[in-house]
């Protein structure tokens, strides 16, 4: 593991960092090629529109590609976590009028998942817990994610790949690390992010690359009854690409096809490094 730290490799952070103290930040994990962070244009996106929500300063993304190209020039396939807090603060919630964010920058070698989880799906838990709303940092990828800590603690062991949640009226929102896509027909649909849940860099893809692969894509509100119903459901994230679910419930699913399509979308040239 390598660690950068306001541009310079450390380890130590200030225990008064408000992304300590209150969670005050957000994060983007990204898989690099060769230095070059894939699918780049969506992350950066998000990563704009996540610090102008959180009124958090964005560095430039000429600073973060050199700094990401750095910290993981030990491996041609690694994992990154790019991490901006408001920087350290004096006590209390009132953020600083002039913040001094810190930048966090981390990557360690991929660790790709069993082949088996492409081909065969997998097992999907259902979540007893439910996430909160809240309009107003829905889609960020903010540092406050004890929700998803809680969830994932639901399971143990290598049944499930992944848990799917609800929001606290019964909507599906998204995977504990991933966001999920079903089909009908050639219809994809995503749920709807304008209350809760966490909008990736690999969904914001889907929208702009399914449609030249023949498939409609819009957002719906979406039952585990729909989910239930769906030709065929995934999830997504830029680490894992698109795991196709094979059970959910007392659902089970053996048609892989959109995944398939997506899987080698996203390592083609439809989503360019830089």
């Amino acid at each position: 593991m390598s660690i950068w730290i306001n541009g310079q490799p450390a380890t130590q952070l200030d225990a008064s960092d408000r992304g300590l103290s209150y969670g005050d930040g957000l994060f983007r994990t990204l898989r690099l090629l060769d230095g070059a962070p894939l699918a780049w244009r969506w992350h950066w996106a998000r990563l704009q529109h996540d610090c102008a929500a959180l009124r958090l300063p964005c560095p430039e993304a000429e600073l973060l590609l050199a700094e990401l190209a750095a910290v993981s020039a030990e491996w041609p396939d690694a994992v990154a976590k790019l991490t901006l807090t408001r920087g350290v603060g004096p006590r209390g919630y009132a953020p600083p009028a002039a913040p001094q964010p810190t930048r966090i920058v981390q990557a360690g070698p991929r660790v790709a998942p069993p082949a088996e989880r492409y081909s065969q799906g997998v097992a999907v838990y259902a979540c007893a817990l439910r996430l909160g709303l809240q309009p107003a940092l829905a889609g960020v990828k903010h540092l406050n994610r004890l929700e998803n800590v809680l969830a994932r603690a639901e399971w143990q062991g290598d049944e499930y790949a992944e848990g799917l949640l609800c929001d606290s009226e019964g909507w599906v929102i998204e995977g504990v690390m991933s966001n999920l896509w079903i089909r009908r027909g050639r219809e994809l649909l995503t749920p709807q992010l304008d209350r809760c849940g966490v909008s990736g860099a690999a969904r914001a893809w889907v929208f702009d690359t399914a449609p030249k692969l023949g498939y409609q894509v819009r957002e719906w509100r979406l039952r585990p009854a729909d989910v239930l119903a769906a030709d065929e459901a995934m999830l997504c994230n830029s680490l894992i690409g698109f795991w196709p679910i094979a059970r959910y419930q007392q659902r089970r699913w053996s048609v892989f096809t959109a995944s398939e399509a997506l899987n080698r979308a996203w390592l083609g040239p439809e989503t360019d490094t830089i």
